[in-house]
């Protein structure tokens, strides 16, 4: 089976992914750095084992070296935060990540590229309308770096596939469920804090303040979709 390179492993999402593609039998490299944490990775079994190099996607010649021998990568690092003190971090990964890979593609025998974009890089929809992959946001405004990275990095990677570069972008929304609790794991985060007595709400002050009433969320959904129809913002 031709052999497949994983970066962004150590992740949440990639951690997930090389199991499943460990559990099918494909022989799966990782890119990793020295300081990640292995835990998420698949152990080894007596037929196989994960190969683990070390490098960085913002290093391209650790990354480079990486591809070697690899038929198809899975690029899925990123720097998945809702904000960060520097931001440039998510441009130098996020970005700057993807263009070097997209140049080690180039450079070597990769066959196929498969890139975890984001659906925040796609945009807000207007009138109402259902993206989908085929959406181009229209930048007039980023709610986060990450969103304006991901959404410029998604230009870089349509720009390589209409110049022959064997890409697929995926966009996935967000991701939850079982392993690390990470900001990329964000709806996971948020109920191991709730159930350690970490996060609360309170609308007293809403009430006080915005003379603010609260009912239940059921009568609340019941009657939504009768408002969005009336406002003219969804079509069905």
């Amino acid at each position: 089976m031709k052999k497949i390179l994983v970066t962004g492993a150590t992740g949440s999402l990639g951690g997930k992914l090389c199991h499943a593609l460990f559990q099918q039998g494909h022989p799966v490299r990782v890119l990793v750095r020295r300081t990640s944490d292995l835990s998420s990775l698949p152990p080894p079994t007596d037929a196989a084992a994960i190969e683990i190099v070390y490098g960085d996607v913002t290093d391209y010649q650790s990354l480079l070296a990486a591809c070697s021998g690899c038929h198809v990568i899975f690029h899925v690092a990123a720097v998945v935060e809702p904000w960060l003190p520097d931001p440039s971090k998510f441009f130098s990964v996020n970005v700057g990540g993807l263009r070097n890979v997209l140049q080690a593609v180039r450079e070597t025998t990769i066959e196929k590229l498969v890139y975890t974009s984001s659906f925040f890089a796609l945009g807000p929809t207007d009138g109402g309308n259902v993206a989908d992959e085929n959406q181009v946001h229209h930048e007039k405004y980023f709610c986060t770096e990450y969103e304006k990275s991901k959404a410029i990095a998604d230009k870089i990677a349509i720009q390589a596939a209409s110049e022959g570069v064997p890409i697929v972008p995926v966009y996935p929304g967000v991701i939850y469920g079982t392993g690390k609790v990470t900001s990329g794991n964000i709806v996971a985060k948020m109920a191991v804090k709730v159930l350690k007595h970490q996060w609360a709400y309170s609308c007293e002050k809403a009430k006080v303040e915005l003379d603010y009433n609260p009912r239940s969320l059921k009568d609340g959904l019941a009657e939504m979709l009768p408002w969005l129809k009336n406002l003219g913002l969804i079509k069905f």
